[in-house]
């Protein structure tokens, strides 16, 4: 469920991305000599991007490993999912945090070594392009991170942030491709459903932290973390 989850807010928030990263996917260094070498530079930069996100999973899964052990998963999944759906109601709020992160002195040092690597024309230089491009402030890539933490788990929190990397993979090598015919309107309309998706998110991990024993959806989970296997009736 979190998996699929992670792929679907990849995807359709990935429509969103093209008007915050866009501007970096429609410029990167790709040699256009033909359509191999522009598919393939597209794909290593993403694969930078998602590479970024795997090591975002890994860190924040870790984080969410320790709340875990300290038997407070539970607490911790409602707690994401009321974030997650008072930033969406209040999207103001959320537009303010974003502008704080833009003022750290680290993300100027980060489009400092983008146009550097800009400069440049190799294989090399797309991929480092696609790994700091993941690093820059992202209100979609906040979202993922939440649901990395959710999972509770070193790997799971890798594997959701690797699922919601390769959901933005069609629409984000699609600007490299083909980034002439992918009209506005087609964007402001997959736009329109992230609201939905982010919404259906949280209130899932509100679900899934109070522990009402419905499968998939709201396990019951004891108080090392781990999920209760219910036996069926036995004679």
């Amino acid at each position: 469920m979190f998996l699929l989850a992670a792929i679907s807010l990849g995807f359709l928030g990935s429509f969103h991305c093209i008007g915050m990263c866009g501007p970096i996917a429609l410029t990167i260094p790709v040699r256009r000599t033909s359509s191999l070498s522009i598919i393939g530079g597209g794909l290593v930069y993403n694969l930078g991007r998602v590479f970024t996100y795997a090591c975002l999973g890994l860190i924040f899964g870790l984080l969410g490993q320790g709340f875990v052990l300290a038997g407070g998963q539970s607490i911790l999944s409602i707690v994401l999912g009321i974030i997650i759906l008072a930033l969406l109601i209040f999207p103001r709020i959320a537009g303010k945090y974003i502008r704080v992160g833009v003022m750290f002195s680290w993300v100027e040092k980060l489009k400092s070594a983008l146009r550097r690597l800009f400069g440049m024309h190799s294989i090399r230089s797309l991929l480092f392009i696609g790994i700091l491009n993941g690093l820059l402030p992202c209100g979609l890539v906040y979202l993922g991170i939440t649901g990395a933490i959710a999972t509770g788990n070193v790997v799971k929190g890798a594997l959701f942030m690797v699922a919601f990397g390769a959901g933005t993979l069609p629409a984000m090598l699609a600007v490299t491709v083909i980034r002439d015919y992918i009209s506005v309107r087609f964007r402001q309309r997959i736009r329109s459903v992230v609201p939905v998706l982010v919404g259906a998110m949280a209130v899932l991990l509100i679900l899934r932290g109070m522990n009402l024993g419905i499968p998939y959806v709201s396990p019951s989970i004891e108080s090392n973390g781990k999920t209760e296997c219910h036996k069926c009736c036995h004679k």
